[in-house]
């Protein structure tokens, strides 16, 4: 921390501007020193008029950095770069058809199989990191390694952001409120800024457009689930995305898993679409409540892949034409 520049200070920890502020240290020019050569600068006629305690000053600010982080639930170990589950067994108490499953970050899984049959008890041993504790006797690695309890009990360290079929909004906020006040909760910088590029990339997945002024509440199912995509990608530190039914969603499913992925995001999801289920690298089949096996999608799958979004892209535009009133017609 001290051997860090004021300037990358602030980048790392944007919360420091708030201790500077409080206490009327203006760093403008002086952002490439550390905050002990920043101090240094001031002379002892200064040091003396404006009661400048150089030494409190450096002990307070590392202070306030420790209890931030703490608050925030922030940590400087390194990232979540992998996920590892280690089979268990399915409901009949037979093994499961692998012994371990690796998944890296910016991959994109799908979780395929019959309704009832297992998908979301995957979804939840993920979320709870399991240690052969739950109904599967499944275990979840992080990094390789048994995850820190932390992301089992901590309210501040979230393992995994998980979007639901479902999105209900019980505060009647509109979506600027909505937005800012998560910003301002993860102590964002730019909130205004922040809350501009979210609202633009959920109107790039929602299938009609809505503005900050409108409510949550009078948002559709799609406009929902786009927003707290959006939101997840862009502000969430959670590094683990859980899916479940993206196709019904009423959202431009593929715009959604681009964002997702490029923010580095391990993304998982549970879904009956062929054509999600291609897009990702791998597909983890569910039977009987274990994983069967895992597929590696192939170059054939690929090939069958641009004529399911084709096919998609045409049904696309003729729902769009429908909800613009439009009649179709054969060369639609």
């Amino acid at each position: 921390m001290s051997n860090l520049s004021i300037g990358k200070l602030i980048e790392k920890y944007p919360f420091v501007t708030t201790y500077l502020d409080e206490n009327k240290l203006d760093v403008t020019g002086y952002e490439d020193l550390r905050f002990e050569e920043y101090l240094n600068h001031f002379s002892e006629e200064d040091i003396e008029n404006w009661a400048i305690d150089k030494e409190r000053l450096k002990e307070d600010l590392e202070i306030y950095i420790n209890q931030m982080k703490e608050f925030l639930g922030i940590d400087d170990e390194e990232a979540v770069s992998s996920l590892t589950i280690i089979a268990g067994h399915d409901k009949s108490m037979n093994p499961e058809g692998f012994k371990e499953f690796t998944i890296n970050k910016s991959e994109i899984i799908s979780i395929v199989g019959p309704t009832g049959s297992g998908k979301s008890r995957l979804l939840a041993d993920i979320e709870w990191t399991a240690q052969n504790d739950t109904p599967t006797g499944r275990s979840i690695l992080i990094n390789g390694e048994v995850p820190d309890m932390k992301w089992r009990f901590s309210s501040n360290n979230k393992l995994v952001a998980q979007l639901s079929q479902n999105m209900n909004f019980v505060m009647d906020l509109t979506v600027r409120e909505f937005v800012e006040l998560h910003a301002q909760s993860r102590l964002v910088e730019d909130v205004e800024d922040t809350t501009q590029k979210i609202i633009e990339a959920a109107n790039r997945l929602a299938g009609e457009k809505f503005d900050l002024d409108t409510h949550v509440t009078a948002l559709s199912g799609g406009q929902s689930r786009a927003l707290m995509i959006a939101d997840t990608a862009i502000l969430s530190s959670s590094p683990i995305v859980l899916i479940d039914e993206i196709e019904n969603a009423g959202i431009d499913r593929k715009k959604a898993l681009d964002l997702l992925v490029s923010k580095d995001k391990i993304v998982l999801m549970a879904t009956h679409d062929p054509t999600l289920a291609l897009i990702a690298d791998k597909r983890i089949v569910i039977k009987n409540g274990g994983i069967s096996k895992i597929i590696e999608t192939s170059e054939e799958e690929r090939e069958i892949l641009k004529k399911l979004e084709e096919m998609d892209t045409f049904i696309q535009g003729m729902r769009s034409d429908l909800r613009a009133g439009e009649e179709l017609t054969v060369k639609n």
